[in-house]
This record gives structure tokens, sequence and C-alpha cells, in this order.
């Protein structure tokens, strides 16, 4: 039996829903071919809904200086791993699949990034991710060295930022309303896809 989509109530349909909301829905089952359920689960408040998707567009479809898509979704899955978010780890471990075009690394970004075979550049910015997200997350200027070193803009450190507490958040409401991955998400990347 399929797990329940969230603990908090959702609309029967999506047809029930205010128009924007349902517009959002039918775009990424257009793009996706199916419906993340964390759109579906965040129906419950739909102001939320808005706030939530306008700030991870904000965050994840613009252009950074020099942060790639690939980029941004592996500190999704790094930081999400640490707060043993499973939604966010499947679901974003498959964009990570996607833009880097490499099955393996999203996994070994989330069980241990000190050992996967990434740069130095996607090293230091996963640690300065889970210093963000997992301690106090200041800005000090050794921080700052080190990520300039790399490469990174002052922006892009804002973004890595940003991003790690936009999906900290995002990782405490799917565990706090228990909802599952969707099955699509773990083959996608890793096998090709149906035309």
């Amino acid at each position: 039996m399929p797990a329940p989509l969230s603990r908090f109530p959702v609309p029967e349909s999506i047809q029930d829903l205010p128009e924007d909301i349902r517009d959002a829905i039918l775009a990424v089952q257009e793009k996706a071919g199916f419906v993340p359920n964390v759109f579906l689960m965040l129906t419950h408040r739909p102001d939320e809904f808005r706030a939530f998707f306008a700030y991870h567009d904000a965050l994840m479809e613009r252009e950074s200086d020099t942060l790639t898509k690939a980029e941004k979704e592996m500190i999704v899955v790094a930081t999400s791993a640490r707060n043993r978010c499973l939604y966010c780890v499947v679901a974003h471990g498959a964009l990570v699949r996607i833009y880097s075009k490499d099955p393996l690394l999203a996994d070994q970004v989330a069980i241990n990034h000190c050992t996967a075979p990434i740069s130095e550049r996607h090293r230091v910015m996963l640690d300065f991710a889970l210093h963000c997200g997992l301690e106090v997350g200041e800005l000090t200027d050794e921080w700052q060295a080190r990520l300039t070193e790399v490469g990174f803009t002052h922006d892009d450190i804002w973004d890595i930022g940003a991003i790690t507490a936009f999906f900290s958040l995002s990782n405490r409401l799917v565990t706090l309303t228990g909802t599952p991955p969707n099955p699509e998400f773990y083959l996608m990347g890793r096998v090709p896809r149906e035309k």
C-alpha cells in the first residue's frame, strides 16, 4: 500500500485548487511527466505554496555568477542527507544525476561528500553548505577566503547559504508531513528516459 501523501489534508482533486496553483502543478506535470508529491503536500496552504515556490525559483532558476544547476543540486543533496530528508535526497539526487550526467554522483555526495570523487571547488562548496546548515553558518574572513580561492564570487556565497537555508526549511516540512518521494525520482538519471 502506498504511503499517504501527507499527514495534513490536501484537496481531493487539483480542480479544487486556486487557478494559479492548478496551473503551476499542471505545468510541472507536463515537464516532468508526473506531479512531485511536494507540490501536492504544499497545497494544504495555498499562500505558503506560492511563497515556497516563488523563493525556490528565485534561488534555483536564477543565473548565478558561477554556480551551475548541478552544483546547486549537490548542495541540496548533501545538506538534505545530513538532515535525514529522504524526499529531498531522492528528488534532488535525480536532478544531480541529470544535470551532471553522472549516475553515481548524487549517491556519493549524499553518503559523504568528503570521500566522493569531486573537485576541491565542490568539496569547499559542500563544506561551507554544511557549515551553514548544521553550525552557526557565519561567513568569516577565513570562509570567504577559502570560497574565493576556489572561484566563488560574493553572490555565489550568498547562493550557497540561501540554498542551504531554504532546503533546511523544505527538509523539515517534508519530514513533518511524512511526504514520500515519488517512485519516478528513483530511476531518473539512472536509466534512459522513455521517448
